[in-house]
């Protein structure tokens, strides 16, 4: 574990020494183990960091709320208690969030950005009341209802050993480590930093994603300097789960500087 900036996160440093650096960023109620599906691939070109959120895994659990600055100071520190002075980034959804912030506000630690199943702004409103239930009522019953949106019917049918197994990942996260994180996305409006952003971006998006619909990727696509979109058909909100070779294929190409340098 890293102290990071004042908060110690859990992470997992994996792959061959020397190798340039991706940093994978999970979203809101998952672990390092969203990547399993995408790590072999990806540790053939690079050295991958996997990390936890603060309040998820095997991060620290610090009283919320938090905000989408203490989640980029969080990486941040954790980068620099690794000696990562530059890097590449993707991360989904909360994930995601954090890599635009890091793009925005340190551009110099950032060589490639992916973006995946994200948004730079969602209803305020129903996090802050999704952080109430979760304060009042644990886990337990938010579980079906968001991994339904995770995930689309067929995979849910298809696969449902897949689907058990992160609805336990999503059960097990600390309640106040989730609760801190929706109001962390409920107080963040990243819209205006888009501009902002200089590295290469390619922009994830599930075709069926009900959390974070196509627009919204759009609209950071269009935001971004250098942006490309890509969508994933028969993929809804966790996209790397449902489509994890054609995720790791987009993905690979981006970050390794191909087609678009």
């Amino acid at each position: 574990m890293s102290p990071g900036r004042g908060v110690r996160l859990g992470f997992e440093l994996t792959g061959p020494e020397g190798a340039p650096v991706l940093v994978l960023s999970n979203s809101l109620g998952t672990t390092t183990a969203m990547w399993d599906d995408q790590l072999a691939a990806l540790q053939g070109r690079f050295r991958v960091l996997r990390y936890d959120h603060r309040g998820h895994g095997g991060s620290e659990v610090p009283a919320g709320p938090y905000t989408i600055d203490d989640l980029g100071l969080d990486l941040l520190g954790l980068l620099d208690d690794l000696g990562l002075e530059r890097v590449s980034f993707c991360g989904l959804s909360l994930g995601g969030m954090v890599g635009m912030w890091l793009a925005a506000r340190a551009p110099e630690r950032l060589d490639r950005l992916a973006l995946c199943c994200t948004s730079a702004r969602l209803n305020p409103d129903a996090f802050r009341e999704r952080a109430a239930r979760v304060r009042a009522g644990g886990m337990g019953p938010l579980v079906e209802e968001v991994t339904a949106r995770w995930f689309t019917p067929g995979f849910r049918a298809r696969a449902p050993g897949t689907v058990a197994g992160v609805a336990a990942m999503l059960a097990a996260t600390p309640e106040e480590g989730y609760a801190g994180c929706c109001e962390a996305i409920a107080a963040m409006d990243l819209r205006g930093d888009l501009a902002a952003i200089g590295a290469p971006t390619l922009v994830v998006a599930g075709a069926d994603d009900p959390a974070t619909p196509l627009p919204h990727a759009r609209a950071i696509a269009a935001a971004v300097p250098h942006a490309r979109l890509a969508v994933v058909a028969d993929a809804a909100h966790l996209a790397n789960i449902e489509q994890p070779q054609q995720v790791a294929g987009l993905l690979l190409d981006h970050l390794s500087g191909h087609p678009d340098d």
